[in-house]
């Protein structure tokens, strides 16, 4: 079932979005890096409310735009935008919740990989599980801006969940257990669109909180300390920007 209102119900036209785009999950996010970060910006995109601009960094065309919480939200955007509008990249940015004891609140993590509990990935008919990995073009280009701005980094695997509250206990013990960093809700479905569609992508995440330490980020801290992220994200954009 095609979805009746997205991007491509608007009217968008190729030229307007950047072969590269950031993707918050809050279109209200994707607002204020454009208004703080950009130059000359345009809006492409209001449909539902998920905003999109285009503008100016660095003297290179770049996109931003919301992609709502959950994997088939991010998939039909970021499929839209592969497949329809000739994005090359897509860069997520985006809060988890940590999970390793060496995480904590305020750092970032790059995923090189995203375990799931969805099962968005058995569509593509993989037997098995497909696996939801970055590009790592994309990941070198993050881990070598942060290092020029440094801004420390952790990299490593994540945990894309379909629930926000999971009904079962001892689950994050179990994924802790399993060496990833930390939990959210959208990286592995980029990574398998991306896949699917023989592009680029990368999830460049902020811990926003912490799932066995008692920390927390308030709405202010936690705008704050999105800088460094999305600053790796721009630099990372611009290296692969015309």
């Amino acid at each position: 079932m095609e979805p009746k209102e997205s991007i491509s119900a608007s009217i968008v036209q190729k030229n307007e979005i950047a072969k590269v785009v950031l993707m918050p999950g809050d279109p209200l996010r994707a607002k204020a890096l454009a208004e703080k970060y950009l130059t000359d910006t345009v809006c492409f995109n209001d449909t539902r409310n998920m905003l999109g601009y285009t503008g100016t960094y660095k003297g290179r065309r770049i996109s931003v735009m919301g992609h709502g919480m959950g994997v088939p939200s991010i998939g039909i955007y970021s499929q839209e935008l592969y497949s329809q509008f000739g994005v090359e990249c897509i860069i997520r940015i985006g809060s988890a919740g940590g999970l390793d004891d060496d995480v904590n609140a305020k750092d970032v993590v790059i995923a090189e990989a995203a375990s799931s509990n969805s099962n968005y990935g058995n569509a593509y008919g993989i037997p098995g599980q497909l696996a939801a990995c970055a590009d790592y073009d994309m990941l070198k280009a993050a881990a070598d801006s942060a290092e020029e701005k440094k801004i420390p980094v952790k990299i490593g695997k994540v945990y894309t969940s379909d629930f926000f509250y999971y009904p079962q206990k001892g689950i994050n013990e179990k994924l802790r257990d399993f060496g990833h960093l930390c939990v959210e809700m959208e990286t592995a479905g980029l990574y398998w669109t991306a896949c699917a569609n023989h592009k680029k992508a990368l999830s460049i995440l902020s811990i926003s909180d912490h799932l066995f330490k008692p920390v927390a980020l308030t709405a202010e801290e936690r705008q704050n300390s999105f800088t460094d992220m999305m600053e790796i994200a721009l630099e990372t954009a611009w290296k692969f920007s015309e």
